[in-house]
């Protein structure tokens, strides 16, 4: 926690003074989210309700030189912790490379803000695939530190796109605000097309690494992949993905002649979501959306006759009454298939304020 909170303060005195030399102030943003969640079994019985502070952001990015800038992210919840910290310098439309810690970049929608979601947070195979809470057990802000280059590519005539846009780094794969525990890097690359209209996504992104956790007890490679597709316009939101890999685990058991046995879980998952804003109010400043999403996750277990997945019915509102207040409230029915089928309820309202 010490050192977390001393190297954000570090970099923060840093970048005032470079920015000044820079003749550009930094620009200081970032965002507040509180949230309330009840749960209920199939009866509709209340079984947990509570209010928590989901996130507290501070960001602060700005331009050192020209086409060299940085963004330094804290989060305030639970202690301060360093989200993000990393310096990029774009030489030109195709080509652009940044190192230090940010979003790896894996999948559609885990680079989108949180803020700008539809609903309350990001689909259960994007989190669990994807290094928020994922299968394996390392991760929980979908970020990594490396080293990622990135450009877009072969522009429209009308000069309002690039038909491509790719993304490819080097990672350590343990997770943020983590050093490498072993002789390996992971490596992961995006690969987005749009076929002629800028608001039509297509995009493919791969995951190749290894994991340690637990001083070797669990370690195993990570094979992950996902194909998806989005259409977003401003008004309508239209998004769909496919996510799969698999998991290597190393239990601890052996082979007679002492060797470690590898075992391989197998997951898999796909969403869709879709919305349209409806405008109102003043001038049309007030947005009203609502959501549908359906997703489907089966995690896998390293035993390979055990079966279990879970399906998420979600209906939503997604409220901007201002540019700076979102309110976005959920109702989800949740079933869960181990052998027999339960399900249950879950009720998420969450407001955030964003400066």
């Amino acid at each position: 926690m010490k050192r977390n909170l001393l190297l954000f303060i570090a970099l923060l005195a840093i970048s005032f003074p470079m920015s000044l030399r820079a003749q550009e102030l930094p620009k200081i943003s970032g965002f507040v989210q509180g949230l309330y969640q009840a749960n209920f079994d199939e009866n509709l019985t209340p079984t947990s309700n509570t209010f928590q502070a989901r996130r507290v952001r501070m960001s602060i990015d700005g331009t050192l030189v020209k086409g060299l800038t940085y963004k330094i992210q804290g989060d305030f919840v639970r202690k301060p912790m360093l989200v993000d910290f990393y310096v990029k310098y774009k030489a030109c439309d195709a080509f652009a490379i940044q190192a230090g810690q940010f979003k790896t970049p894996f999948t559609l929608e885990s680079p989108i803000n949180p803020v700008n979601l539809e609903i309350f947070d990001y689909g259960e195979s994007v989190q669990k695939l994807s290094g928020y809470s994922d299968v394996c057990g390392v991760g929980a802000l979908g970020r990594d530190l490396g080293v990622m280059i990135t450009g877009n590519l072969f522009e429209s005539s009308d000069e309002e796109f690039h038909f491509l846009t790719y993304s490819l780094g080097v990672f350590n794969g343990n997770g943020a605000n983590e050093k490498d525990n072993n002789n390996r890097k992971d490596f992961v690359g995006r690969l987005d097309f749009h076929p002629w209209l800028k608001d039509l996504t297509l995009s493919g992104s791969y995951y190749h690494g290894w994991y340690d956790i637990a001083g070797g007890i669990h370690n195993g490679a990570r094979r992950r992949w996902s194909a998806g597709a989005q259409y977003n316009d401003g008004d309508l939101v239209v998004r769909a993905e496919y996510l799969s890999g698999t998991t290597g685990f190393n239990n601890g058991t052996v082979d007679p002649n002492g060797n470690p046995i590898e075992l391989f879980r197998f997951s898999k998952g796909y969403y869709g979501v879709a919305g349209y804003n409806i405008h109102f109010g003043k001038d049309n400043s007030q947005k009203l959306m609502p959501v549908i999403r359906y997703e489907h996750f089966e995690p896998g277990d390293m035993n390979p006759t055990v079966f279990g997945s879970d399906d998420y019915y979600t209906l939503g509102i997604n409220y901007w009454p201002l540019k700076s207040l979102n309110f976005k409230l959920d109702f989800t029915l949740i079933q869960h298939v181990e052998g027999t089928k339960t399900n249950s309820f879950r009720t998420v309202g969450i407001l955030t304020y964003k400066f």
